[in-house]
């Protein structure tokens, strides 16, 4: 069984097998189990509110909902990248949720317009390159990756992944679909070898000079970083002049039948507080979505960047014409 669930909740059919305390909480999370279980565990001891979940994969966890509809138990849905949260807040199984903590916390960029999901941590798709092939000074943007001089030279992972969509959908936003359109088949032209599966074997390929330069997320150049320190990569923040670095979320949102709905706001705001903030980036090597929490050591040491402010939804308003864009430019 893919999903895992914790405490007794659920029966095996998936259906609550008594009524839910009130000084609980139910997350639906597609966070895996060792980034999420330190957070709650830590909430419970603040708060006295015991945290109940399940892990699963995005897609299978917004279905589930959707199938519960008014039965579902959950209270609250945690996810990754914006798109997955538009595409839950779209089909209803996300509700408004009004709070000035909230709302102090999370820059609106990193919001729904509409406060139906909140980003709790931010990550970089940016550009990696071997060190010993490349030099900075050659770098500059996401676009001039389709340059000639990339010839051969470019790693990316496949466009299946939402957060390939999501950095495409956002190029659409800012240049249109005929700009972005050039761009990626620019991108697919100067391939060195067809789409990895992930991050980190697109980041292995670089390393050992199957390519010269890739974009990946911050967070698995960390973990790479983390087991070789020596390791003969880098990263480079592209647009610094122009639109700034593509960035996305972990986030979270309030269930549109939420039983507990007081105790899934409290969580949610702790979730942005400076103590569960420094838990989250460190735990992940991600970066706070509160700026008044200190950035962890490593990800500090990569440097400082302009970030993209377009707001987040916009990869998830844009996604399907993203996805169509990507497969027209044989991107696959």
């Amino acid at each position: 069984m893919r999903s895992v669930i914790f405490s007794v909740l659920f029966s095996l059919t998936g259906l609550p097998l008594a009524s839910l305390a009130a000084d609980e909480v139910v997350v639906y999370s597609a966070r895996k189990e060792h980034l999420i279980k330190p957070l709650f565990e830590a909430f419970e001891k603040d708060t006295g509110i015991q945290v109940k979940y399940i892990t699963d994969k995005a897609g299978p966890l917004l279905q589930r909902l959707k199938a519960e509809g008014k039965r579902s138990p959950a209270d609250m849905l945690m996810t990754v990248d914006a798109g997955n949260l538009w595409h839950a807040a779209e089909t209803g199984v996300l509700a408004p949720t009004q709070s000035d903590i909230l709302e102090r916390a999370v820059p609106a960029y990193l919001k729904d317009p509409q406060n139906r999901w909140f980003g709790i941590t931010v990550r970089a798709r940016t550009i990696v390159y071997n060190k010993d092939r490349v030099e900075p000074e050659e770098l500059s943007t996401y676009e001039a990756l389709a340059d000639e001089k990339w010839k051969g030279r470019l790693c990316l992972r496949t466009s299946k992944k939402v957060y390939n969509q999501s950095l495409v959908a956002m190029m659409i936003s800012r240049h249109g679909e005929q700009q972005a359109a050039e761009i990626v088949s620019g991108w697919v032209n100067n391939l060195a070898l067809p789409p990895f599966s992930n991050d980190t074997k697109t980041m292995q390929a670089v390393s050992s000079g199957q390519c010269d330069i890739a974009i990946v997320n911050t967070y698995y150049f960390g973990r790479l970083e983390k087991k070789d320190p020596q390791i003969n990569l880098a990263l480079f923040w592209p647009n610094q002049r122009s639109s700034g670095v593509h960035v996305n979320v972990s986030g979270a949102g309030i269930t549109q039948h939420a039983k507990h709905k007081k105790e899934a706001r409290q969580l949610l705001e702790w979730l942005v507080s400076d103590k569960a903030q420094s838990m989250l980036a460190g735990l992940n090597m991600e970066y706070p979505v509160n700026s008044n929490v200190a950035i962890p050591s490593q990800v500090k040491n990569w440097g400082v960047f302009k970030a993209d402010d377009i707001n987040l939804s916009e990869a998830g308003r844009l996604q399907s014409s993203a996805v169509k864009l990507m497969d027209k430019s044989g991107y696959r």
